[in-house]
């Protein structure tokens, strides 16, 4: 796409959370040089639910990492809720990630021989919470998702569906701003993808936990209020999905 992209206008009602200001990714030097981002802007408001879309090695991965302050752009700039992210140094960075993202992934990520309680207990730990204080918001974050009776399972004991539950919960245990979800039902079947999609979709419509879903599934890609198409380092398409499931 040879013009250069518009960043979408926010709504009065619902205030800019992300933005991405002409952001541009260079990996490598010289001939081994990579552009994985070609100046993209981006705007997600407070309350939506978007699913990132594309192939492999189109740029949506990137542009999640550096909205995750996993990663930081090589120009151009990211704002989070009013604050430009790449003024901000290393612990302040890891602070916002910490108090204000939530990640869920395809691959699960949960200590194997540790109960589902303790799983989502592990980011109050990092901030320094109290025993009796974080076991009592690890088993609500349970009990939202449907998994409290399971709280003394390891995952071994638990079904694909219900680990991948458990990594929601743990996610959302510190009342992030924005959930980060990576292939979330890349790993289970139809049927536990469907009640995985009705959980996010209850936490942003209920709970107002703003969504960013990256997907190669359109079917899973339905269930959001907007899809955001990456192709070659730049965004092909952004509109909203007046369908949504």
């Amino acid at each position: 796409m040879a013009r250069r992209q518009k960043a979408k206008a926010a709504s009065p009602l619902r205030p800019t959370l992300i933005e991405l200001r002409n952001v541009t990714k260079i990996y490598g030097r010289a001939e081994a040089q990579v552009r994985a981002l070609h100046g993209i802007n981006l705007r997600v408001q407070q309350g939506e639910f978007a699913a990132v879309m594309g192939p492999s090695g189109s740029g949506k991965s990137t542009a999640m990492n550096i909205i995750g302050c996993l990663d930081q752009p090589t120009s151009g700039s990211y704002w989070f809720n009013g604050v430009e992210v790449g003024r901000l140094d290393r612990k302040q960075r890891a602070l916002l990630r910490r108090n204000y993202l939530g990640f869920v992934f395809q691959g699960f990520n949960l200590l194997a021989r540790t109960t589902a309680v303790e799983n989502v207990e592990l980011p109050l730990i990092y901030r320094g919470m109290g025993f009796k204080e974080r076991r009592a918001l690890a088993l609500d974050a349970l009990d939202r998702v449907g998994l409290k009776a399971r709280a003394s399972h390891t995952p071994g004991e638990l079904s694909g569906g219900q680990q991948q539950r458990v990594a929601i919960a743990r996610a959302i245990v510190t009342e992030p701003y924005v959930l980060l979800a990576d292939e979330p039902t890349g790993n289970v079947d139809t049927k536990t993808s469907i009640e995985i999609m009705n959980l996010l979709i209850g936490l942003n419509r209920e709970q107002k936990i703003t969504i960013l879903m990256v997907t190669h599934e359109s079917d899973m890609a339905a269930y959001a209020d907007r899809i955001i198409h990456f192709l070659d380092g730049r965004i092909a398409s952004d509109v909203p999905n007046k369908e949504a499931a």
